[in-house]
């Protein structure tokens, strides 16, 4: 067994642990997941352990629900991954279970503000962010789409019919007050 398998917890419900070798993920999966993706989730899954376990069909034996995971797992090195098996009546079932699981994640809205304020409170460079699912790059992004400038803007009293004007920061154009 790959000594880092053993230093992998699992914190998630699971009925077995299962080869990542015997693991069949399903070929019609219309989800893909990108090699940076797969890298920031084999990161997540070595240091923080097993979270969500991988779906198996009783009914097909293919993965149901998991398969960035195991794409995940084995980029690690990980031999073995936490499966709960599930019974479907149907195929249609099944491949209502596979799409809705795609899916309904991309129907979640991001409060891009509250995500931002989480994200400063863990930044003490104590915690990896990459454990947060969000790269450098992103983080940088992320950080600067709500920036505020620090001091006031500039109020011009010195303007010719006596109406003062502000003066934007940014780009210098004035407006009147």
């Amino acid at each position: 067994m790959n000594p880092q398998t053993q230093a992998v917890e699992v914190h998630c419900a699971h009925d077995a642990m299962v080869d990542t070798a015997a693991l069949i993920p399903n070929p019609r999966n219309p989800n893909t997941h990108p090699d940076k993706q797969i890298a920031l989730l084999a990161k997540i899954i070595t240091l923080q352990g097993w979270r969500v376990p991988i779906t198996v069909s009783k009914r097909s034996g293919f993965i149901v629900r998991g398969h960035g995971r195991l794409k995940a797992a084995q980029a690690a090195g990980l031999e073995q991954c936490p499966v709960d098996y599930q019974d479907y009546d149907t195929e249609a079932a099944e491949w209502a279970d596979l799409i809705a699981d795609n899916r309904l994640s991309e129907l979640a809205i991001m409060d891009r503000p509250a995500l931002k304020d989480l994200i400063e409170e863990m930044d003490t460079g104590d915690f990896d962010l990459d454990l947060t699912g969000w790269d450098e790059l992103d983080l940088k992004g992320l950080m600067s789409e709500f920036h505020v400038p620090e001091s006031e803007p500039e109020y011009d009293e010195s303007c010719a019919d006596g109406v003062p004007t502000v003066i934007c920061p940014s780009c210098g154009h004035e407006f009147p007050a």
